[in-house]
């Protein structure tokens, strides 16, 4: 029997979860195309240090965008491609994008539903978890919303915070999270 056996959770990874827009991106309401996605300052070099310490990188996010037919699962697709190609450029490796194109009220069919997956539930992380072997413990998300804090707190992740990206909080939301920083490069530079 070896030591991993004892203890299954020594060989789970730890993680960086991320929310996309107004953490990855300037959140410009609906973005489908690389020409609209502006990338928040600092951010390559924020998730370098994560990637260095050791964590791996999961983007997950909600994307009702599809749902509306605002742009569709191609578009986001492709964009997404693009995305993980800028990171890779600047020495970041992405393990994994999700996303839920579900709204319970504002969608199309198929995409009009309750789901599992569209945070605050915690469908995504726990997708993530499962399928590349990830250690909640030990893992950190970082949002821009409340739903983030609350699909952290579903899922297990111990630490949570909350990033501004030029917005404001309800006292609600604050209380959720274990900090609140002005944007990912402040987080990477506080946490780390």
């Amino acid at each position: 029997m070896t030591s991993a056996s004892l203890n299954p959770t020594s060989t789970l990874n730890k993680t960086l979860f991320l929310d996309r827009d107004g953490v990855v991106n300037v959140d410009h309401g609906y973005v489908s195309q690389p020409k609209d996605f502006e990338f928040i300052n600092g951010v390559f070099s924020a998730c370098k240090q994560f990637q260095d310490a050791g964590y791996k990188i999961v983007i997950v996010t909600n994307q009702s965008g599809i749902g509306r037919g605002y742009y569709s699962e191609q578009d986001f697709a492709e964009l997404t491609t693009w995305m993980v190609e800028q990171f890779k450029n600047h020495g970041v490796d992405i393990l994994s994008v999700y996303y839920c194109p579900h709204h319970p009220t504002k969608a199309n069919a198929p995409y009009l539903k309750e789901c599992d997956c569209r945070k605050p539930k915690p469908g995504m992380l726990l997708k993530a978890i499962s399928e590349h072997s990830l250690n909640p413990d030990l893992s950190i998300m970082i949002g821009d919303k409340a739903s983030d804090m609350q699909a952290a707190i579903a899922a297990g992740i111990k630490h949570k915070y909350l990033v501004n990206s030029g917005q404001s909080f309800p006292p609600e939301a604050e209380e959720l999270a274990d900090a609140i920083f002005q944007d990912l490069p402040a987080a990477a530079k506080s946490i780390l």
